[in-house]
């Protein structure tokens, strides 16, 4: 079993991919195979809803998507971090998204059934964190797929990072129970 991690954020070693490698660090921890993919360094250009996809099932736009679209049919349980930018998702993540538009097209969903959890990281702790984890739930759920939050104590809408991830006990403690509950998810759906 593959959990994919995404950072969807502008920054190659910024608190989102500290979040998510953190989490797949737990995930390998509970014996599952995990995989790393920053938007860092890619390039994924804007969907132009030209709506190509439906009869070829392959997007035409010549970017970095095409092993990104590998990763995410490979993968049984998903992990999507966003920096919160302006109280939303990343331009970089939110790209990513409408470009999945091709999953959803031409027969069954692709994405459906895999399990899905949210990881955002804001400035402050009410820094628009749960507006970020909604979008991202909301985009699992348009593919048919299965949400865990952080689960008890807490049991928010995800996990959670204020300020410097390394140096945020509590949000780190949301990354590590998300991390075991989509582990735990993805052994029993899988």
């Amino acid at each position: 079993m593959l959990v994919l991690g995404i950072a969807g954020s502008p920054r190659l070693n910024g608190n989102t991919a500290y979040a998510v490698q953190r989490a797949l660090e737990v995930v390998a921890g509970e014996g599952l195979e995990t995989e790393f993919i920053t938007l860092a360094d890619r390039n994924v250009g804007y969907c132009t809803g030209c709506y190509a996809c439906r009869a070829t099932h392959a997007c035409v736009i010549d970017d970095d998507m095409s092993p990104i679209y590998e990763a995410l049919r490979r993968c049984d349980g998903l992990i999507v971090g966003s920096p919160v930018y302006m109280g939303l998702i990343s331009a970089q993540l939110k790209a990513l998204m409408d470009r999945t538009i091709l999953f959803r097209l031409g027969g069954p969903f692709e994405l459906a059934g895999k399990v899905g959890a949210a990881i955002a990281c804001g400035a402050f702790r009410n820094g628009g964190q749960e507006r970020v984890l909604a979008d991202i739930q909301t985009f699992f759920l348009e593919h048919d797929m299965f949400v865990v939050s952080d689960g008890q104590p807490f049991s928010h809408f995800g996990a959670t990072i204020c300020g410097l991830a390394e140096q945020d006990e509590l949000g780190l403690r949301t990354v590590d129970s998300l991390a075991r509950r989509i582990a735990a998810a993805a052994k029993r759906l899988h």
